[in-house]
């Protein structure tokens, strides 16, 4: 086996999924920062590198459930996955969860003011990622399996100059604000942990900011790491 510190975060990540929790624990960026190697990600971290890579490692023999062929799918499939696993649960959890940080920041924001702060980072998300995936639904995608399309026909069609790696850079900028948005959110919240006093509408609000973040990294990371590379590939003749 090859030594696992050796290993990029995304590549271990996309042979072993169950491995995520582990990552998400010592807060280790698989989907922005996927391309560093496990030893560099702790050593920026200050992490014990052989104990990381010892739990990361006892998750392996876990059945990680009905493992997805991320890497075997062809762009269009993996598309439609992230449509509909992720771009359909980013729509439909954004507004509950502005409204239920605006309402804890309302009538909590004195006590907590940190959670004001919170909602205004939130609503910050919501507008710019309602914009990134219009773009990458009209934009991006579109090309990506046009292009695809093209590839494996055989046609010799020419693209211009930066027809997808451009709005592949802009799409990985803007995963990279959103990522850092969350993380200052995880911070502020203390890794979205209540105060004993809390009352429903926060515990709840918190709860859902951590799924959020979740999801946002398994989004990312299926886009950054295996979509993108993959389509980079149709126009490399």
């Amino acid at each position: 086996m090859t030594d696992i510190s050796q290993q990029t975060l995304a590549s271990i990540v996309t042979a072993h999924r169950q491995v995520v929790p582990v990552l998400e624990k010592y807060s280790l960026d698989f989907c922005c920062k996927g391309k560093r190697t496990l030893a560099d990600a702790c050593a920026d971290k200050g992490l014990n590198l052989q104990e990381v890579a010892s739990e990361l490692e006892s998750t392996f023999t876990i059945s990680a459930g009905k493992k997805m062929p991320f890497g075997d799918m062809t762009a269009e499939q993996l598309i439609n996955y992230i449509l509909i696993n992720h771009h359909f649960y980013v729509r439909q959890s954004m507004p509950n969860i502005h409204l239920h940080l605006e309402k804890v920041a309302l009538k909590h924001g004195d006590k907590f003011p940190y959670m004001k702060q919170v909602a205004k980072l939130f609503s910050e998300i919501q507008s710019e990622m309602t914009a990134h995936m219009e773009k990458e639904e009209t934009i991006l995608f579109p090309r990506i399996k046009e292009a695809e399309r093209i590839f494996k026909s055989g046609d010799n069609a020419s693209f211009t100059a930066g027809y997808l790696e451009k709005p592949i850079a802009v799409m990985e900028s803007e995963h990279d604000l959103a990522g850092e948005t969350l993380f200052e959110i995880r911070s502020l919240t203390n890794n979205y942990t209540p105060p004993v006093e809390a009352c429903t509408t926060f515990i709840v609000s918190l709860a859902e900011l951590k799924a959020f973040e979740e999801d946002l990294h398994k989004h990312v990371h299926l886009e950054n790491n295996i979509l993108f590379p993959k389509a980079k590939t149709f126009i490399l003749r």
